[in-house]
C-alpha cells in the first residue's frame, strides 16, 4: 500500500513533490522521513511521509548535520571579532599545543587539517557524549599526520575542538551560544541537547536494511582496526556500538555532542540555513554578505585521508555543490549526516533545503534521493 504524501508547497514548486510522492512509492513500506525548503527566507516545501503519529514536528538523529549548527556558532562568533581565523589554536586554547600542534591555526582547525581524528586507546560511547571530555583528551594526542599539510574528516571530534575555542574565547559552551544566538530565536526544531520535555518528538534511528547487493558491497570496503578511517570513527575499539545507538542514546541527546548529536526536523535544518542567508519572519540574515562567502569558499580541497576519496570543504562546512550537487550555485555550503540527512544553504539561490529520515539510508551520508529532491527544489526555486 503506497504511504500518503502530507504538506504542502507553494506555486511552482509542484515538482517537487512528485519527485518525493515517487521516492516514497518505491522505498521499503516502513519509510519515515521529512523534506523541506526556504527560498530567499520563505518556506516553499514542507512535505513528510510515515506512519501515523509522524508529522512535521518529528525529531530525529542527524548525526554530522549537527556539524553545520557547530560551524555556525563559529562563523557568528568570528564574524563578531571574538574569534580570528588565522590566530593559532594555542592564542586560545594553550594546551593544545602539545604534542606539536602550536602553530596549528583556527582556520586550519575547522577545516579538517588538525591531523586530529581521534585517540589511539578511542572514545567510549559515554566519551564521545562528552565534548569537554573529549576535548581535553585531544590536546595531549599526537597527530596522525603533520598539522596543516593534509586534511581529512574530523568525524566525531571536530564539534569538540571547536567547541573549546568557542569555551575559551566566551566562557560559553558552543552549545550555550547556539541556544541563545539560533535556535531559541528562531524557534527552529534543531537541538544541540534535547529538552526532557521533548523527548516524545523524538523518532529513534533504525538500522540500514542493505539488499544483498548493497551489503556485498559493505562487506567489500576496506577496513582494519588502525587505520586512520577506524581512527576516526572510533571503530577501533572493541565493542563498538552500532551507528544508530549514538542518536539512540539519551545522554547523547541530552549533551548535544556538537559534531554529530544533534537532533532535528528537516524545518529546523531548513530553518536554520534559511536563517543563515535570508531575512526570515523580519529578522536580518545571521551571516553578512562577507561572512557567507567566508564560509563557502573552499579550504579543503582534494584526497581527504580518512573518507579516502576527493572531498571539499569550506570553513568547516561541506561544500555542497563540490561534493554532491554540481548544479548548486559556487559557494553552497552545508552538512549531511551519516544516517541519510542533508541541510544546506545555496547564497546564489536564496535556496536552503533540510531532509530527514528515519531509516540510515545505503550506502551511508547524504541518501541518495536528496539528488533528485535538490534537483527539483533547485529547478524550482530559479
Amino acid at each position: 500500500m503506497t504511504q500518503q504524501i502530507h504538506g504542502t508547497v507553494a506555486d511552482g514548486f509542484e515538482e517537487v513533490r512528485e519527485e518525493f510522492a515517487a521516492f516514497v512509492a518505491a522505498e521499503r513500506p516502513d519509510y519515515e522521513g521529512q523534506l523541506c525548503a526556504y527560498v530567499h527566507g520563505r518556506r516553499v516545501v514542507d512535505l513528510w511521509a510515515g506512519p501515523d503519529g509522524v508529522s512535521p514536528d518529528s525529531l530525529y538523529g542527524v548525526f554530522s548535520s549537527t556539524k553545520g549548527a557547530a560551524h555556525l556558532v563559529v562563523a557568528l562568533l568570528v564574524q563578531d571579532g571574538t574569534l580570528e581565523l588565522d590566530r593559532k589554536v594555542t592564542y586560545y586554547w594553550p594546551e593544545f599545543a602539545a604534542e606539536g600542534k602550536g602553530a596549528l591555526t583556527l582556520r586550519e582547525l575547522v577545516t579538517h587539517r588538525a591531523g586530529l581524528i581521534g585517540l589511539d586507546a578511542g572514545f567510549t560511547e559515554e566519551e564521545l557524549a562528552d565534548d569537554r571530555l573529549i576535548s581535553e583528551r585531544l590536546a595531549d594526542q599526537r597527530p596522525f599526520w603533520r598539522p596543516g599539510t593534509a586534511f581529512g574528516y574530523h568525524a566525531l571530534v571536530i564539534g569538540a575542538l571547536a567547541g573549546e575555542v568557542v569555551r575559551r574565547a566566551t566562557g560559553r559552551t558552543l552549545q550555550e551560544v547556539y541556544e541563545e544566538r539560533v535556535r531559541a530565536p528562531y524557534g527552529l526544531a534543531f537541538h544541540l541537547g534535547l529538552p526532557a520535555a521533548e523527548e516524545p518528538r523524538f523518532r529513534s534511528v533504525q538500522p540500514m536494511a542493505p539488499t544483498v547487493e548493497q551489503q556485498a558491497v559493505l562487506d567489500a570496503q576496506p577496513t582494519g582496526p588502525h587505520t586512520l578511517t577506524s581512527i576516526a570513527f572510533n571503530t577501533h575499539v572493541p565493542g563498538t556500538g552500532a551507528l544508530e545507538d549514538h542518536a539512540n542514546s539519551r545522554t547523547v541527546r541530552a549533551k548535544g555532542p556538537a559534531s554529530a548529536g544533534g537532533v532535528a526536523s528537516a524545518r529546523g535544518l531548513a530553518g536554520m540555513y534559511a536563517a543563515a542567508i535570508s531575512e526570515v519572519d523580519g529578522r536580518p540574515p545571521l551571516l553578512k554578505p562577507d561572512t557567507v562567502a567566508e564560509v563557502g569558499q573552499l579550504h579543503s580541497v582534494g584526497y581527504d585521508l580518512v573518507a579516502r576519496a576527493h572531498k571539499a570543504y569550506g570553513l568547516g562546512f561541506q561544500a555542497t555543490a563540490e561534493n554532491w550537487y554540481p548544479f548548486l550555485g559556487a559557494g553552497a555550503f552545508g552538512h549531511s549526516g551519516a544516517g541519510g540527512s542533508q541541510a544546506f544553504a545555496d547564497p546564489r539561490s536564496g535556496l536552503a533545503y533540510g531532509y530527514t529520515r528515519r531509516r540510515c539510508a545505503f550506502p551511508g551520508g547524504a541518501a541518495p534521493e536528496n539528488v533528485g529532491f535538490v534537483r527539483a527544489v533547485h529547478s524550482a526555486a530559479l
